[in-house]
């Protein structure tokens, strides 16, 4: 929804591929992640439930720091932070199904491809991981619906937000987040 509303000038919003391709646009970019996260947490807060599907990597033409700001937002809330893996022949396939668009003409692996799949899951940290090339959607919803209904403490943003203020890291990630479904 984020990304629709977010006017043609600032596009691609917070879908800005990796490798700092509009620095003008980085400013904003961490002002909408946060807007984002604040309406999750205002949400979460007043026992609404939601569901967020956005990736998170760090490579822009300077760091922003955007996943640790929004496990500073969420870190007290009841957050499942999950990792939604898919190996990189597997993307290739599903790109070229999907948008008749694939390998470079020289026969390899797209570049922004290749850094958006090596930036996002940036450090890792990950409360549940489901791999998509290995599991179908109905699998990988209910295992996270699973892992909510378990009883055990979500704890990555908590450990993301930690590291980061300890350590003044700087890292990405990529999120399917349910908070308290």
């Amino acid at each position: 929804m984020f990304k629709k509303i977010t006017p043609d000038r600032y596009q691609p919003g917070i879908g800005l591929r990796p490798g700092g391709e509009r620095p003008d646009l980085e400013p904003l970019i961490v002002t909408l992640y946060r807007a984002m996260y604040e309406s999750i947490a205002l949400h979460s807060r007043l026992g609404i439930n939601v569901v967020v599907d956005v990736w998170h990597h760090d490579v822009y033409s300077e760091s922003r720091n955007i996943l640790p700001t929004c496990a500073d937002i969420l870190k007290d809330l009841p957050v499942l932070f999950v990792g939604v893996r898919c190996p990189l022949e597997t993307v290739m396939e599903r790109r070229i199904a999907t948008w008749n668009m694939g390998y470079a003409e020289d026969g390899s692996v797209p570049q922004p491809v290749v850094l958006w799949q090596e930036s996002v899951h940036v450090p890792g940290i990950y409360d549940l991981e489901v791999d998509t090339s290995e599991l179908s959607s109905e699998v990988c919803a209910n295992s996270i619906r699973k892992r909510l209904e378990d009883g055990r403490a979500s704890t990555a943003f908590r450990r993301i937000a930690d590291i980061a203020m300890q350590d003044d890291l700087v890292f990405g990630a990529s999120l399917v987040s349910g908070i308290d479904l």
